[in-house]
């Protein structure tokens, strides 16, 4: 196995996606890892086996998902540090957080990224303050200063997003490596907008890569999962421990399809961009439209870090997810929401489908209101996951739909 892997340093990212941490199987040559559904191992003296025994801990199939977005991901782990190159994945993406904050002691101060997944944000307050002692802090990281402020004597990590979700606010992440690791605290970063092939936070200097594979990485909204990256070989055998003393291991069925939405992963991302760039540019001369957030627009607050930070083959973009705040208020956006016909209705993103939602009501409602206000997740914002469909029939679709809000007095009138 290693030494298949020895080239793989090398091939960019498209050819990763397919062949990163991948042998062909060495007992019948199948060019794409079997399903192994066995959950125990047959050994030849008691603890001699053939580096199987428990799936909980062992199964090949997850070894092969987790190996390739390991070198996905930055790691160049070898075999022999690591068996899956520091790749973990988790039956969720909350799964994989959690894991994250069992690297912390009770009493432990996080410092979080002020706009974030609701869930993320509901792990934390209501069920690891209470059961971990854990402490948080949410801080707007656009302004590394603000994490300098929240640092105390018991602060051990930085979690980020970015872009966040759903304000897409883009966090330095240079930056933040730098003053984490000056002061000895553990920094993770939520990567599931971007991808790796957009950003990999290990490169600037990250501990931990975070996805909720659910999205982009599986990408056909047919697979739930999480995962860890690490490039640090002491964190992994950390991890690796808690990944198997917690239990919430990614199962083989999943893990079959998270590495088969894998392989297309960089085809995939292309159209996302592409289209997401197309479609945002649009809307943000559109006269229903108040304010386009994307992070490939000058117009947004931190594009010039985005233009460094996220990148396709070396060219800046900004991504499929788009923000939007519609003129009007709650009855406009529902307006506009019953009247899409590609865009779906529905939470999640990064599948091949478009999406659409609105995250007061839907993926962020168990963000308290005051806290929503503050952050500007108001009643007219929706959120867009931009699918790989033809760019134009997307155009048209959002037209379509934008014409169908009729304005409040107009309404009244008839």
């Amino acid at each position: 196995m290693s030494s298949s892997n020895s080239h793989h340093h090398r091939l960019q990212l498209g050819s990763l996606c397919i062949h990163g941490g991948q042998s062909p199987d060495p007992e019948t040559g199948a060019v794409m890892p079997p399903i192994s559904l066995s959950t125990t191992y047959a050994q030849k003296s008691p603890g001699v086996h053939q580096g199987y025994d428990y799936s909980r801990g062992t199964n090949p199939t997850r070894y092969a998902f987790e190996r390739c977005l390991a070198r996905l991901e930055g790691s160049s782990l070898t075999q022999d540090q690591d068996v899956t190159f520091g790749g973990f994945a988790f039956s969720s993406g909350l799964a994989s957080i959690g894991a994250v904050l069992d690297l912390l002691d009770s009493g432990d101060h996080v410092i979080a990224m002020d706009d974030l997944y609701g869930g993320t944000g509901r792990l934390f307050t209501k069920i690891r303050e209470r059961s971990s002692a854990l402490s948080f802090s949410f801080v707007d990281m656009t302004n590394p200063q603000n994490i300098l402020d929240a640092i105390t004597e018991k602060t051990k990590l930085i979690w980020v997003e970015t872009p966040t979700n759903p304000l897409l606010k883009v966090v330095d992440l240079k930056a933040i490596a730098n003053l984490a690791r000056e002061r000895g605290i553990l920094t993770a970063c939520d990567n599931t907008f971007a991808t790796p092939m957009l950003q990999r936070p290990i490169d600037f200097g990250f501990d931990i890569t975070m996805h909720s594979i659910t999205k982009y990485i599986g990408g056909h909204s047919d697979v739930l999962g999480g995962a860890l990256v690490t490039n640090d070989a002491q964190l992994a055998e950390r991890i690796r421990f808690l990944q198997f003393a917690g239990g919430a291991v990614l199962g083989p069925f999943d893990s079959y399809l998270a590495l088969r939405g894998t392989k297309t992963l960089n085809v995939r991302m292309r159209q996302h961009c592409e289209s997401g760039s197309a479609i945002a540019t649009w809307l943000e001369n559109h006269d229903k439209i108040e304010r386009v957030v994307f992070p490939g627009l000058p117009s947004h607050p931190q594009y010039a870090i985005a233009q460094q930070q996220m990148r396709y083959k070396g060219e800046p973009t900004g991504g499929g997810m788009i923000t939007i705040f519609l003129r009007g208020g709650i009855e406009e956006s529902r307006c506009f929401l019953e009247n899409v016909q590609i865009f779906a209705l529905a939470e999640s993103l990064g599948g091949v489908e478009s999406l659409i939602e609105h995250p007061a009501i839907m993926t962020h409602a168990s963000v308290p209101a005051e806290r929503r206000a503050e952050l500007g997740i108001s009643d007219n914002l929706v959120r867009l996951s931009v699918g790989i469909e033809e760019t134009d029939d997307l155009i048209a679709d959002l037209e379509q739909a934008l014409e169908a809000i009729v304005p409040k007095e107009a309404a009244s009138i008839s």
